[in-house]
């Protein structure tokens, strides 16, 4: 018996880029089904997050015209990472492999096959993986490349190059479902579910149209979330720190009181100053990461939904 595929892709704003979207999927899922690879039950699970664009204007009229598109509509924008998990947990309704995606066509269709194949050689989870970063500006391949070295001393899990472009069996998604929390960075949380995984090699390609999602400051903070939610490290790294300047402090008492004793008081002023904004400025900042983790604490007691969909257009 040929497995459903439900092909979730998140979008916000992507009015500009969507129809050809939707053109090339509808085209890839028509040739899969041909192919006697997937059920003509398969479809294409579109996720409205709050966009403000005609973007659920348009997947109303995939809907009617076309028999695997589909959608739902977030009642409000509530990020790219809920809106992927929305689009999971609903398709797994309906699905037997899921295969998640940017609406932007970087991630390559035409290995949409190959994904489908491991899961049909024992895989539960598959991993979409970019070949190179030769088309990145330096900056951002740089940038990449110590985020995930980061992540991985900081003792993250993480596969290299991967995003978000992955399929995931009913019942890994199920495993998924019982990751409860609010602050949500899937790139780490699917491998804590385990099961068989494989990986399949794309070459991830430019924009076809609109603009990215992800300016320098949205990285930023999605690289922040993901340090923050699953390594209590950085505090640690702060308690050490926090020792060696004690270890320091108290030489340079013992110092200034030298100092002090032969005379030569005004001779340690620039140390002191040095000493006091170092300390200072060290202080803030470990409180800023301490109230980082103590923000994520109070989010999650709260159990606040992760998303509430509003509409659904789904066969």
């Amino acid at each position: 018996m040929l497995s459903v595929l439900y092909v979730v892709v998140p979008c916000y704003n992507e009015e500009e880029v969507l129809r050809e979207t939707d053109k090339r999927l509808n085209e890839k899922l028509q040739s899969m089904v041909d192919n006697n690879l997937i059920s003509a039950d398969s479809r294409i699970l579109y996720v409205n997050d709050g966009s403000k664009d005609k973007t659920w204007e348009l997947i109303n009229e995939f809907y009617e015209k076309s028999s695997f598109s589909s959608g739902i509509n977030l009642s409000k924008n509530q990020g790219h990472q809920n809106a992927l998990l929305a689009g999971m947990f609903e398709a797994n309704e309906h699905a037997d492999i899921i295969i998640t995606m940017d609406a932007d066509l970087q991630d390559d269709v035409d290995v949409l096959d190959e994904f489908v194949n491991k899961y049909n050689d024992g895989c539960d989870v598959v991993y979409g993986v970019r070949k190179s970063r030769k088309k990145d500006t330096f900056f951002k391949r740089s940038s990449a490349v110590l985020f995930y070295k980061l992540m991985r001393n900081l003792g993250v899990d993480m596969v290299y190059n991967h995003a978000d472009y992955r399929l995931m069996s009913k019942r890994a998604v199920e495993a998924l479902k019982e990751f409860e929390e609010v602050n949500l960075f899937l790139r780490g949380i699917v491998p804590l579910v385990g099961f068989k995984s494989g990986t399949v090699e794309y070459e991830r390609g430019k924009r076809v149209a609109g603009e990215t999602k992800y300016p320098l400051k949205k990285m930023i903070q999605f690289a922040f979330e993901g340090i923050t939610s699953f390594s209590i490290r950085p505090i640690r790294i702060i308690t050490i720190s926090g020792i060696i300047i004690f270890i320091v402090s108290f030489i340079l008492i013992i110092y200034s009181i030298i100092g002090h004793l032969l005379g030569h008081t005004v001779t340690g002023w620039t140390t002191l100053v040095v000493a006091l904004y170092f300390l200072g400025g060290f202080m803030i900042f470990s409180i800023g990461i301490v109230g980082e983790y103590i923000g994520k604490i109070y989010l999650e007691v709260k159990h606040r939904p992760r998303y509430i969909i509003e509409d659904k257009k789904i066969k």
